[in-house]
């Protein structure tokens, strides 16, 4: 019977030989060998130690042999250390802790009662000194049984029957909303949504909600998941005409009750507003796809090829057309299954002629977006095309073994590329579910391992032109990067979840506008990306301050501000309706 056997004890002295813990029976086995004067191996089984570790127990012991095996006696052993003296502060503030507990105060109270009264202690201190006065913790409280002091404030809840438009002055950090607020009324902002008719209720209207949520998608922050922290902001509650921003619970429900087949309305009224606007509208259009990844589990979502990650992962796949002359996307459509996305191009199309009453001009797109078959269907509609045809083994293999005599040079116009005299093979080719020629370009020289394959049915235009137009077609990808990024509609785990519907038609929309507002700026911003408008024009704070006839936003000294004055912002009040008719003026340094 070794370590652990004491319970069996009945004779006083076993007391010795059975030890309780490890030090005493190291104790007992040493004091046997080198006392007792017992074998190594006697020893070392009595008190259950192989041989080997014994003999290690006893070379460590002749290395020490002043080896503590007893705790020292702390009234009468002059060596025990003393015990740390309790700190004088804690001494003196024994009392009135003790007074505060009695009170009823939790720790926290006591902490801030103590700071109150110019003698702080810290939490870990004062429960210190509870313990040792034998304090047990408080039960859990109800608010109203807790002593009165500062306590959370509730913010207000969204109600657009207590908007608030008495005069008075405050600071908002969402000022650039307000350069926004003029394209809102021009384009019957109020009336578009009447017509597309989303919902809403009597304390938030379907045109405060959408207002809210296409606010939160212009401001630039990143996804709604610090919605939270604009909830106070009386600036954002001002542009949405509400008290206060909706919470994000209201958010996410509200993307939810908006039928899937009012987006298409929507869309098509929202762009036939811009285009009233001034928005122009282009001939070419720029279509891909792009998978929205979604990061959950246990939901139903296929899986999709994500090509900044170079592989297929659960996600939701969304279409977006992008005018090639404007670079504003025009179309979009979210959440489409794999068997039918050969034929959104289809859908696209038919799209702009019910919009526009004719059908687009020409489209251009990557291999993957469509099939031979939905080729045809738009060369006999008249719809030209520009595409990429599949690098097969077989076609690679033909084009490397053919004659040199085969290919010829050519010099490309845009003298900005860094390869601008590549090598061509242009035939034309049949296709199978393809009626009639197509004309194929094989080119070479352009900074790819592998010849690039363009498929077209413009027969007569030149292959330099082709080649140099197609490569704007990469432009669609920084835009698609870019409503990603700044819009950030790339985030379905966010805090906010949106319906993916909901949050792409948000996109085309604040994108729109950020083309709108580049337009009335003029030169390079007509073309810039939203974030380097926003980094310049809209991101700031502004003052305002409400009178009886006018709401007055008024911008610090800002880089950028002549540009905006020399676009006239500062002239021509706007009477706004969802302010009581009150105009807006804008004020710059």
């Amino acid at each position: 019977m070794f370590i652990g056997d004491r319970y069996k004890i009945t004779d006083p002295g076993q007391a010795f030989l059975l030890p309780a813990n490890a030090t005493h029976r190291q104790y007992e086995a040493l004091r046997a060998y080198f006392v007792d004067k017992k074998p190594s191996h006697v020893a070392a089984a009595t008190f259950g130690y192989s041989a080997g570790s014994f003999r290690v127990l006893c070379h460590k012991f002749r290395q020490d042999l002043t080896q503590p095996f007893f705790l020292p006696d702390r009234h009468t052993d002059k060596r025990a250390p003393n015990p740390t003296p309790e700190p004088a502060k804690t001494v003196r503030l024994r009392e009135r802790v003790v007074e505060l507990r009695k009170q009823n105060f939790s720790i926290y109270d006591i902490v801030r009662t103590l700071r109150e009264d110019g003698t702080p202690l810290s939490a870990p201190a004062v429960w210190a000194i509870l313990d040792k006065q034998g304090f047990a913790k408080l039960p859990r409280r109800r608010d109203e049984e807790r002593p009165v002091g500062p306590k959370a404030l509730r913010t207000a809840t969204a109600d657009a029957r207590l908007f608030d438009l008495s005069p008075r002055e405050f600071r908002t950090d969402f000022g650039g909303l307000f350069l926004f607020v003029p394209m809102l009324v021009s384009l019957g902002c109020d009336r578009l949504i009447d017509r597309v008719r989303l919902p809403g209720t009597e304390m938030v209207p379907a045109s405060c909600a959408m207002r809210s949520l296409l606010g939160l998608k212009l401001i630039g922050s990143a996804r709604h998941s610090h919605v939270m922290s604009a909830v106070c902001d009386e600036g954002l509650a001002l542009f949405a005409g509400l008290n206060v921003i909706p919470k994000r619970s209201f958010l996410t429900e509200y993307s939810c009750r908006i039928s899937p087949d009012r987006y298409p309305v929507l869309m098509q009224e929202w762009f036939d507003a811009m285009t009233a606007l001034g928005l122009q509208r282009g001939t070419s259009f720029h279509l891909d796809f792009h998978t929205i990844p979604f990061h959950g589990e246990d939901a139903l979502v296929e899986k999709h090829y994500v090509s900044k990650r170079s592989r297929s992962q659960k996600g939701v796949l969304a279409f977006l057309a992008q005018d090639a002359q404007q670079r504003v996307f025009c179309y979009a459509n979210a959440d489409i299954l794999r068997k039918d996305q050969n034929d959104e191009i289809l859908r696209f199309v038919e799209f702009w002629k019910k919009r526009t009453g004719r059908l687009p001009e020409e489209l251009i797109f990557d291999s993957k977006l469509t099939t031979y078959a939905n080729l045809d269907a738009l060369n006999r509609l008249g719809i030209r095309f520009i595409t990429l045809r599949r690098r097969t083994e077989k076609i690679v293999g033909e084009l490397v073994q053919g004659p040199d005599s085969a290919w010829r040079q050519i010099q490309l116009t845009n003298l900005t590329r860094a390869y601008r005299t590549p090598s061509i093979i242009d035939k034309r080719i049949e296709l199978d579910d393809y009626q009639g020629e197509l004309r194929q370009i094989a080119i070479t020289d352009l900074g790819h391992d592998q010849p690039t394959l363009l498929l077209t049915n413009q027969m007569r235009r030149s292959a330099s032109d082709l080649i140099d137009h197609y490569a704007k077609r990469m432009l669609i990808e920084n835009s698609i990067s870019d409503g990603i990024d700044f819009f950030h509609m790339d985030a379905l785990s966010s805090a906010v979840a949106l319906k993916v519907n909901c949050d792409l038609q948000l996109t085309l929309m604040g994108n729109s506008l950020y083309r709108m507002l580049g337009t009335y700026i003029g030169g390079s911003y007509e073309t810039a990306e939203s974030r380097h408008i926003f980094r310049d024009l809209v991101q700031g704070s502004a003052r305002i301050a409400i009178s009886k006839d006018e709401v007055h936003v008024q911008f610090g000294k800002r880089a950028h501000n002549p540009l905006l004055l020399g676009a006239d912002f500062a002239k021509s009040p706007i009477k706004v309706p969802w302010w009581g008719g009150r105009r807006l003026t804008l004020g710059f340094g």
